[in-house]
């Protein structure tokens, strides 16, 4: 086992330079491509190409790993309402009724 981790782990950290050194040419090229044809705006180096990945990946958190916090959010909820009996799942909507003000509290009618 410890073997296998030994030639893994620097084929791993070289997987991720290629990577981080492929995402950062595509980006000066399109760059460089696109934005002083169409804006005028000055061309870019290597350097400020990864920059503008890393400042992307920083603001719009693409390239993440999926199963994060935000993906279980519906489900666990799906979930737990499932698994609740009906008295439970009415006291829950009244909870949410009063927390949030959505919709008539029970026993009342929606007309005036």
């Amino acid at each position: 086992m410890r073997w296998k981790w030994i030639f893994i782990a620097p084929l791993a950290i070289l997987a991720m330079v290629v990577f981080t050194i492929i995402g950062g040419e595509i980006v000066l090229h399109l760059w460089n491509w696109l934005l002083p044809e169409l804006f005028g705006w000055r061309q870019i180096g290597f350097w400020q190409a990864l920059g503008l990945l890393a400042l992307c990946r920083i603001l719009f958190g693409g390239f993440g790993f999926h199963g994060s916090g935000r993906s279980r959010g519906r489900r666990g909820l799906k979930e737990r309402c499932g698994n609740m009996s009906p008295e439970e799942r009415e006291r829950f909507r009244q909870r949410m009724r009063e927390r949030f003000g959505v919709g008539p509290a029970a026993g009342e009618s929606t007309q005036p």
